[in-house]
């Protein structure tokens, strides 16, 4: 029986661990997609418990553990709601031996292992006594200072078009940051036409550009500018969240009038929904290559399913789920309108659904061309999917159908500063499973190559992927 987070966690074999030990365990980590506050980075945020940086508060916090409290039976007010920080946390740790076969029971206990050095396994016996170790630390334990105690070479945030950008500023005339942080565009508030709020939001974007936004035409201005300014600011990377896939190409004529019925308030049709986007990935999509960025799908989440809790809480409170549309038909579609003139850019495909997978591996490299290496890419195991079995099966559907040592990753997807050692999850993962391949034979015991390709896929093909232009 192995020890509980012990050396040899995730690592079946004594290949895995010198695999880890040589080459993961000492690799940066570049987080090239992540939901981290550039406001709280610069300001290197103090949290007052860690139940705050923890739980969160203000219905800003993890939504993978409030969706299990709420499994487990616990009361919304213990999870979003008004008790206090130390009765959220102690409500958590008493539900916390529960969460066995779930990730989140080994992320925390990392967590708290890595950063608190709390050994022991939380419950509610020990609540009140790991709590306070835990907000001792945070005394010192800023935001920053987790991020550098991790190894954290390279950050991309999540920002939108209409983001001054203003903390990205100040980060990169700060000499003190011991890591980079760059913005990342995510393009949603144009996209999302069947929006309530998209007349408001093309208004505020109007407002950022300094004219009125009527037409298609003056919207790709408007997305073009938005997008230099991005590009002076250090961006280098899109991330879109893709619903669905579905394809429909029309001229600007058509998508002209899809926009103006919209933003004179009328409701539009599916079909007019699918022209609309089709149109703008496309023309983000070549704004991208011309600038030799990397695009990210985020493919199909399922937003909002619990109405009730939606309308009491709001989004991004944990009642998202994966969908299962049909997926690569409309996404061979986009990116083969792309490719049709050289503008398909870099591109990451993350998928919600493990059913997905195969098909979107094989997909890949329908549009590898041999530009550079690995141009397109499956994503990371995402979501629902970051857990142990989830990024296994993710490895090895790549390394079935296509390149293993060509892939770019992880990422955190996370608003937690706590949350990097989800990269020691990954790593040791990875490990196991390149061990596998040499224990069954199938793959000779180099020690030197093996180490290689546990380091390219921990931090090195990710910065060539990124920062390697043209």
């Amino acid at each position: 029986m192995k020890e509980f987070l012990g050396n040899d966690f995730l690592l079946d074999n004594e290949i895995a661990v010198k695999l880890y030990k040589n080459a993961a365990e000492t690799a940066p980590i570049f987080d090239f997609h992540c939901h981290l506050s550039p406001e709280e980075i610069y300001k290197d945020k103090h949290f007052e418990t860690i139940t705050e940086a923890w739980l969160g508060r203000n219905l800003a916090g993890d939504h993978y553990k409030w969706r299990l409290m709420r499994e487990a039976g616990i009361d919304e007010k213990f999870i979003t709601g008004s008790a206090s920080d130390f009765e959220k946390f102690e409500k958590f740790a008493e539900v916390m031996p529960l969460f066995i076969g779930n990730p989140i029971y080994e992320w925390a206990h990392l967590e708290l292992k890595r950063f608190f050095g709390v050994n022991e396994p939380l419950n509610k016996e020990n609540a009140k006594k790991i709590y306070e170790i835990c907000n001792e630390r945070l005394k010192t334990l800023s935001a920053r200072e987790m991020l550098r105690q991790m190894n954290v070479k390279i950050v991309f945030t999540t920002d939108d078009l209409v983001d001054d950008l203003r903390f990205h500023e100040l980060m990169a005339q700060d000499k003190t940051m011991p890591f980079e942080v760059f913005p990342c565009i995510r393009p949603d508030g144009v996209l999302k036409i069947d929006d309530g709020n998209f007349a408001s939001y093309i208004d505020r974007l109007s407002g950022v550009v300094g004219y009125k936004i009527d037409s298609v035409k003056l919207l790709e201005k408007a997305i073009h500018e938005r997008l230099d300014y991005l590009e002076a600011h250090g961006c280098r990377a899109s991330d879109h969240d893709i619903v669905f896939t579905d394809f429909i190409k029309k001229d600007a004529d058509s998508v002209d009038l899809i926009l103006k019925k919209r933003l004179n308030g009328k409701e539009i049709s599916f079909e007019e929904l699918v022209i609309y986007r089709s149109y703008f990935l496309v023309f983000l999509g070549r704004e991208y290559a011309r600038r030799g960025w990397v695009n990210q799908y985020h493919i199909g989440v399922l937003r909002n399913a619990n109405a009730r809790l939606f309308k009491n809480l709001g989004r991004d409170t944990g009642i998202d789920c994966g969908n299962d549309r049909e997926v690569v038909k409309g996404l061979a579609s986009l990116m083969s309108e792309l490719e049709t003139t050289n503008e398909l850019p870099r591109t990451i495909i993350y998928v919600i659904n493990e059913k997905d997978y195969g098909a979107v591996a094989t997909l890949i490299n329908s549009f590898n061309d041999g530009s550079i290496k690995g141009k397109v890419q499956l994503g990371s195991a995402w979501w629902f999917n970051d857990h142990y079995d989830g990024m296994t099966r993710q490895l090895k559907t790549l390394g079935n159908n296509g390149l293993l040592s060509c892939f770019v990753g992880m990422v955190t997807d996370s608003r937690s500063f706590l949350s990097y050692v989800r990269h020691e999850y990954f790593r040791r993962t990875l490990c196991n499973v390149i061990s596998g391949y040499v224990i069954s034979g199938r793959y000779p015991n180099d020690e030197k190559t093996l180490e290689k390709i546990v380091r390219d896929i921990c931090y090195d093909n990710s910065y060539e992927y990124f920062f390697k232009r043209g």
